[in-house]
């Protein structure tokens, strides 16, 4: 959501860059700024290190080295591959943490600030065969990633971070607390008025309306417009349909799922995105508070999503 890092930082609020996006910490007690942001970059850097595709030296990384042999992990990122295998399982696949390797063939294999900078090359037209999150395993804190797989878990960890960041300003500095990481916001704790009010609006040109999330809610935005980068002539998008490997379809520009915790809503939203036309149906089905965007700019919303105040 852009707009939101647009906003300013005032004397409850701190923000910084980080992976490629902007973290924003809004806390009850402006004296607990400083503590606040330190207990969020410290989730931060543990999950980067755990689960980083851009880091040589991440846990991560040096697992999808092994050639589908049984490798040892921190509880850390045993507990994040766990959180993507269950996404996977929730939404028959359509979020898949096996997506790294296409992301990598798609030109995604650097930070997203250096690949927008620098463009990628065209892509081949030859798609390998995709892989399959059942393919991996995972025993406690042992995983095995099949021969050639690269795993990204970037569809769950950034909203675990959030919701584990959220959980321990809560809980360490006895306040009420939101931690936005790009799209995806986690609160805990007492929320001012008894209501966190968010703007939700992905692109500065997209329709926007302001909601008021309830103490302890979530909410994620997904997008097919505002993570993409170019390779050779064509355009591409973070968003990958696992069965096919390349980007998911743009009938939606974006979708907002609201839920108990920033997991549940992410790994909505970024499913929604992978099935397209009947994302709608699939959500309302659900029962989850959904807000989606079609392509025309047109908004549909499901599952007794409630807006304060609505724009075009």
């Amino acid at each position: 959501m852009p707009l939101l890092e647009t906003l300013p930082v005032g004397p409850d609020c701190a923000q910084w860059q980080v992976w490629g996006t902007l973290a924003r910490v809004v806390v009850s007690d402006p004296a607990a700024v400083p503590a606040a942001r330190t207990i969020v970059e410290d989730v931060l850097a543990a999950v980067d290190a755990a689960c980083s595709r851009f880091r040589a030296d991440s846990e991560l990384v040096r697992a999808c080295r092994s050639g589908a042999t049984p490798v040892r992990i921190s509880p850390l990122l045993a507990g994040l591959v766990s959180v993507a295998l269950r996404a996977a399982h929730e939404t028959d696949g359509d979020v898949d943490p096996t997506v790294g390797s296409a992301l990598c063939r798609l030109g995604y294999d650097a930070d997203l600030r250096w690949v927008t900078l620098h463009g990628r090359p065209a892509v081949t037209r030859t798609v390998p065969p995709p892989a399959d999150w059942r393919q991996v395993r995972l025993d406690e804190t042992e995983l095995t990633v099949p021969d050639g797989v690269q795993l990204d878990l970037g569809a769950t960890a950034k909203a675990w971070a959030a919701d584990r960041g959220a959980r321990d300003v809560a809980r360490r500095c006895r306040v009420g607390v939101l931690v936005a990481l790009g799209g995806d916001i986690a609160t805990a704790g007492p929320a001012p008025g008894g209501r966190w009010r968010i703007r939700v609006q992905d692109r500065p040109s997209d329709p926007a309306c302001v909601i008021g999330l309830p103490a302890g809610g979530a909410v994620a935005t997904s997008s097919t417009v505002s993570r993409q980068w170019t390779a050779g002539d064509a355009t591409m998008h973070h968003i990958v349909d696992p069965r096919t490997g390349t980007p998911a379809g743009r009938v939606w520009r974006s979708v907002s799922v609201a839920a108990y915790n920033c997991v549940r809503a992410n790994t909505l939203s970024t499913a929604a995105l992978v099935r397209g036309a009947t994302a709608d149906r699939w959500l309302a089905g659900l029962g989850a508070p959904a807000r989606l965007v079609a392509g025309d700019g047109t908004v549909r919303t499901v599952g007794g999503w409630s807006a304060e105040e609505e724009t075009q």
